[in-house]
C-alpha cells in the first residue's frame, strides 16, 4: 500500500477573479480591541506541538497554539467565513482556477525582527511542501510559488484545490519568519508574525508554554489579553479537576465530566466536528472478501443501534446519523441521517443474499487505550447479526498509520467533518488517507472530478455523498458533541465551526 500524508482534519473557494475582501483584519472573537492590560488567558490543552516549525503545524485543537505565536495568510471566522490577515486581498486570475494571487500587508515583521513580505511567503510555502510535516497534503497541489513584487505572491497549482483558501487560513496558511525556518531553534521556540511571543523561561516541554502580547504587533484588537498560558492536560481527569478548581479557565472535556463541570457552575459549549463510526475500506475484498459485496456492508450498517450507541458512548450528546458529511458541508443531505435504521433481521437477511447466512469474521483494530468500550459495543452488536469481529490491540501511536496502509479491512475511528472538498479528499480520493485499498468507480470518480473543478457545486458534493451512502462505504453511528467548558465569569467564548475547540483568537476577557 502507498504510504499517506496526514490529513485530518478540522467553507470552500470556488474559482473568482481577484477581489478586494477588505483592508483590515476582522476580530474572529467578540469584546473591544487593543491588549488588555494584564489579563490572562490560561488554556488546558489536549496535546503538545511536537515542534512550532509551522510547517509541523497540525489542525484543531493542535492548530490552536500555532495561532497564538503565528499569523495565517487568510483569517478564517468562527462562522466560516474568511477575513484579512496577512493578505489583505486574494483570488483566482484565470477562469480555470489554477493561478491564485495574494496581495499582502506591508507594515509586518516577524518577533526576530525580519520583514515579511512576498519573499517571506515563498520561503514558507516551499517550506511547507518540502518539510513533510503531518499536514503536507494541504500543499500537494501546489506547483509552483513566485513573488511578483515585494507585496504581491502568485500560487500555480499543478491541478484543481478548491479548498485552498481554506488550507491558507489553517496550518499552510501560518507564516514563520524565513531566517529561522527548519532550525533547530524554531523546533523550540516559535518565531512568527502573530499576537504573541513565548517566554521561553517559563515554557516546559510537556507541562505549559507562556506567551505574552507582543509589543507594536500590527492588529491589537486581536491581542484580548497581556498573557496566555497553555497547560498540557493530556487526560480528561487532569482537565476537569484543573477547571473546577480554577487552575484553567476552558478546556475540552468528555461526557463523563460534563456533571462535575456543570456542578461547578461552568459554562459549556456543545458542537459537532467529527463523526463517529466504522470505516469499511476493504471495498473490494482485497483483505476480506466478505466486504467487497456492498450487501455485507449495507447489512452492517442495518446492524448497528445507533441511538444506545450515542446514549452509552457519548452520553447522549451528539446527533445519529448514516452520512460522514456534516451540517456545515455542503454535501449534507438531511435524509441520509437516518438512511440506516436499525433492523437485525434486514442486516441477517442481506447477509444471507450475500451468501453469509452462516456468519462471517472481520479483524479489527482496537486503539488502545480510548476504544476498548466502544469496540465491545460493536462487537456484540455485530456478532447479534452473525458477524464475528476479530479484536487486535493497537497503540494509539501506531493507529492512524497502519490504517492508511491499509493493514485492516474495517476499523473504527473519529474524523473530522470538514467542507466536502476537504472531506472527499481525506475520505475518498484514491490519494486520501482513509482510502487506503483504492477504492473507486466511475460514477463516484466522475462527480469526485466535478467537485474538484469547483468546490460549490453543490450537486456533485451531494451525488457524492448520497453514492458513499448508499454503497456503504462506512458504517457512521454518530456526530458526537465537542464538550467545551469555560469560566463565564472570567471570560467569553465563540466556538470555531468545524473545529475541535476555538480559535485563540475567539476568546475575549469579561470586561
Amino acid at each position: 500500500m502507498k504510504s499517506r500524508t496526514l490529513l485530518a482534519i478540522p467553507a470552500l473557494a470556488a474559482a473568482f477573479a481577484l477581489s478586494v475582501v477588505g483592508c483590515s483584519s476582522g476580530t474572529g472573537s467578540p469584546g473591544g480591541g487593543g491588549t488588555a492590560g494584564g489579563a490572562e488567558l490560561v488554556l488546558g490543552i489536549v496535546q503538545e506541538p511536537a515542534s512550532w516549525d509551522p510547517a509541523q503545524a497540525h489542525v484543531g485543537h493542535r492548530l490552536q497554539p500555532f495561532q497564538a505565536a503565528y499569523d495565517t495568510l487568510i483569517l478564517r471566522e468562527p462562522d466560516g467565513a474568511y477575513s484579512p490577515m496577512l493578505a489583505t486581498k486574494w483570488g483566482y486570475t484565470d477562469d480555470k482556477g489554477m493561478t491564485f494571487s495574494l496581495d499582502l500587508r506591508t507594515d509586518v515583521t516577524f518577533s526576530d525582527g525580519e520583514k515579511f513580505n512576498a519573499a517571506a511567503v515563498v520561503a514558507n510555502l516551499e517550506h511547507f511542501k518540502t518539510d513533510n510535516g503531518p499536514q503536507a497534503a494541504q500543499a500537494a497541489a501546489i506547483g509552483s510559488v513566485k513573488a511578483i513584487d515585494d507585496d504581491t505572491v502568485e500560487i500555480q497549482l499543478a491541478k484543481p484545490d478548491p479548498a485552498l483558501e481554506y488550507y491558507l487560513s489553517q496550518a499552510l496558511g501560518l507564516m514563520g519568519s524565513p531566517k529561522a525556518l527548519g532550525s533547530d531553534a524554531i523546533d523550540r521556540t516559535p518565531v512568527g508574525t502573530g499576537p504573541y511571543v513565548m517566554v521561553a523561561d517559563q515554557s516546559v516541554v510537556g507541562s505549559q508554554y507562556v506567551f505574552t502580547a507582543r509589543e507594536g504587533y500590527w492588529n491589537p484588537q486581536l491581542q484580548k489579553f497581556g498573557k496566555i498560558t497553555l497547560k498540557l492536560l493530556a487526560d480528561v481527569t487532569s482537565r476537569v479537576n484543573a477547571i473546577t478548581s480554577g487552575e484553567v479557565q476552558a478546556t475540552l472535556l468528555d461526557p463523563t465530566t460534563v456533571q462535575q463541570a456543570e456542578a461547578s457552575g461552568l459554562t459549556k459549549l456543545a458542537y459537532p466536528t467529527d463523526w463517529q463510526g466504522l470505516l469499511l475500506m476493504d471495498r473490494a475484498g482485497k483483505l476480506n472478501k466478505a466486504l467487497g459485496d456492498v450487501r455485507v456492508r449495507q447489512a452492517i450498517n442495518y446492524a448497528l443501534d445507533r441511538e444506545t450507541m450515542l446514549k452509552s458512548l457519548g452520553g447522549g450528546f451528539g446527533e445519529v446519523t448514516s452520512q460522514v458529511f456534516g451540517p456545515a458541508s455542503t454535501a449534507y443531505v438531511p435524509e441520509l441521517d437516518t438512511h440506516y435504521t436499525f433492523d437485525k433481521a434486514k442486516a441477517k437477511q442481506l447477509l444471507a443474499d450475500a451468501g453469509y447466512a452462516d456468519g462471517l469474521e472481520i479483524e479489527m483494530p482496537v486503539l488502545t487505550p480510548g476504544f476498548e468500550t466502544l469496540m465491545t459495543m460493536v462487537t456484540q452488536q455485530l456478532a447479534d447479526v452473525g458477524i464475528t469481529v476479530k479484536q487486535t490491540s493497537v497503540p494509539g501511536a501506531d493507529y492512524q498509520g497502519l490504517l492508511g496502509q491499509g493493514k485492516f479491512a474495517a476499523a473504527a475511528f473519529n474524523i473530522f467533518q470538514g467542507p466536502s472538498w476537504v472531506a472527499s479528499k481525506l475520505l475518498l480520493s484514491t490519494d486520501g488517507l482513509y482510502n487506503p485499498f483504492d477504492s473507486a468507480t466511475p460514477e463516484l470518480t466522475k462527480q469526485l472530478d466535478a467537485l474538484q473543478a469547483n468546490g460549490e457545486d453543490k450537486a456533485a458534493a451531494q451525488a457524492i455523498n448520497t453514492y458513499v451512502t448508499e454503497n456503504a462505504w462506512f458504517a457512521p453511528w454518530f456526530r458526537p458533541s465537542q464538550l467545551y467548558f469555560y469560566d463565564a465569569k472570567k471570560l467569553t467564548v465563540v466556538p470555531q465551526t468545524q473545529q475541535a475547540v476555538p480559535s485563540i483568537y475567539n476568546y475575549a476577557p469579561v470586561a
